[in-house]
């Protein structure tokens, strides 16, 4: 880990914090790194069944830091693109991680920050929580971001927050579905707790598996293909070891052996 980053272990929960908080855990190259390399060391163990991505201090995340900013401004378009795909792996990273994550959401989250709720699968923000894609008054666009906003607000939303860059709360983004849940601060740890106990009762490769299923379906294709696949997976599962302990667990009408 790095000075930007923490990495605690709760039995099979991992708990990822940005650690900046006197800069409102702005993103710059070594926190993209950082947090990159944690989130593929929790892919690989086997022990973790849900990642947490939360923050220390008064935001969630601010975005871009403004030295890193300054700094690639003055690079040339090559290293700005190494930079941006950089980024871009992070994300992409978060995404499509085998693992369930789940965001824990205060303060300001904005720009990149917003990427980072948007490629979790559970989002649950502080009623004091605030948002904005504010790439367009400094001249950018969300570019790197975009597909996991888009695919989590929608088209006719990101038109809007993408070209506006105003801010909104948490009950904007709940309505319009960047977060899933919107609580009091003091309530943030008990819904965060809520989500993690439910997704420990799933089974571990089912939880593990879901995104991969709606990308897949999210993405269209031919219907025949699509039903092909679909069959293929629920009769993979069925005859799985997990499959066969929890059927069998329901039917005897005891908890699986996750669950012990």
């Amino acid at each position: 880990m790095t000075d930007s980053l923490s990495l605690q272990r709760d039995g099979a929960v991992a708990r990822l914090r940005l650690e900046r908080p006197a800069l409102h855990n702005a993103f710059d190259a070594s926190l993209v790194a950082g947090l990159t390399i944690a989130l593929d060391a929790v892919a690989g163990d086997p022990e973790v069944r849900v990642v947490v991505l939360e923050a220390s201090g008064a935001s969630f995340s601010a975005g871009a830091d403004l030295n890193w900013m300054r700094g690639m401004a003055s690079a040339g378009e090559v290293e700005n693109r190494d930079d941006a795909l950089a980024l871009a792996h992070l994300m992409r990273t978060l995404d499509t991680l085998p693992k369930p994550t789940i965001a824990r959401v205060h303060g300001a989250a904005f720009g990149g920050g917003v990427g980072l709720v948007a490629c979790c699968d559970i989002a649950i923000g502080a009623v004091e929580a605030k948002f904005g894609l504010t790439e367009s008054k400094l001249g950018l666009l969300p570019a790197v971001i975009s597909p996991y906003v888009i695919a989590t607000i929608g088209a006719r939303q990101a038109r809007r927050w993408f070209a506006t860059a105003e801010i909104f709360d948490a009950a904007e983004a709940l309505r319009i579905g960047l977060l899933h849940q919107v609580v009091a601060a003091d309530a943030l740890d008990a819904a965060v707790d809520r989500q993690i106990a439910l997704l420990l009762k799933a089974g571990p490769v089912a939880a593990a598996s879901a995104k991969a299923l709606v990308r897949r379906i999210a993405a269209g294709g031919d219907a025949a293909a699509v039903d092909a696949a679909n069959a293929d997976l629920i009769a993979s599962l069925r005859v799985s070891a997990e499959g066969q302990e929890g059927l069998a667990a329901f039917l005897d009408k005891r908890k699986p052996a996750w669950c012990a």
